[in-house]
């Protein structure tokens, strides 16, 4: 095998392994991945902020996120959004968010999303947010919610209006009271 022929396998094999790495999970504990966790910045005077998700079970058993803690917040929850009467509104989750086996779940605008509640400072675009997820079957994992700009909106039709902006009631749209 001449030297340019290894060079090209050596190179082949470095951009494999470098692909590999963007596919990768931003977070794992057990069989569960985390990726894509994100928060809004927080507009002034806002004492709350959303978080977003998205949790993949490679396993064969169904798992479920039952806490979330971060010392970003007095309070962090897990929440979700019910329409009641043909309103929507925010309710805690007091079991959990399932995670199907073989399955994912997204926590994203509009339904299962992670409040932050009395931000203990704002959270400010390009930093991020630690915060360490609690699965019932999984365990603990330690992880980070990059901050996005007050704009950032997740794809067309996803977003919840003021929600994740707003101060968990404050400056919502009449539909979306908690």
């Amino acid at each position: 095998m001449s030297i340019t022929t290894l060079r090209r396998y050596a190179i082949a094999a470095a951009l494999g392994l470098c692909a590999h790495a963007a596919w990768a999970a931003d977070f794992q504990v057990g069989q569960i991945e985390v990726d894509d966790l994100w928060v809004r910045a927080t507009a002034p005077g806002q004492p709350n902020g959303a978080g977003y998700l998205e949790v993949d079970n490679d396993g064969k058993a169904p798992d479920r996120l039952v806490a979330v803690r971060s010392e970003a917040a007095e309070r962090v929850e897990l929440h979700t959004i019910v329409t009641e009467g043909g309103v929507a509104r925010m309710r805690q989750v007091d079991d959990g968010v399932p995670v199907p086996p073989n399955g994912e779940v997204k926590l994203s605008p509009g339904g299962y999303h992670v409040m932050f509640l009395k931000l203990k400072a704002p959270f400010t675009e390009g930093a991020e947010v630690p915060a360490t997820l609690v699965f019932q079957q999984a365990g603990e994992v330690a992880v980070k919610f990059k901050v996005r700009p007050l704009t950032h909106q997740p794809g067309a039709g996803h977003s919840m209006g003021g929600h994740s902006m707003s101060g968990h009631g404050e400056g919502m749209p009449a539909h979306m009271k908690h």
